[in-house]
């Protein structure tokens, strides 16, 4: 990790972005190891991205856009 980490972190917390999408976002960057380390920690949101992800629109059955 570095400053740059510390500073983005930061500015991402002022957009008052959810902590799922946060989640999210971190598991679309990251590399093959840090994904295995998101998929141990919360397999269930890294599942739901998943099928969103396979999803037309990201919507999936039975939600409404």
């Amino acid at each position: 990790m570095s400053l740059y980490d510390y500073r983005a972190s930061q500015h991402l917390a002022t957009l008052d972005t959810p902590f799922y999408a946060l989640i999210f976002a971190a598991l679309q960057q990251a590399d093959t190891a840090n994904a295995a380390k998101i998929w141990a920690a919360w397999p269930e949101v890294a599942a739901e991205l998943q099928a969103r992800y396979n999803a037309p629109g990201g919507i999936l059955p039975g939600e409404e856009s």
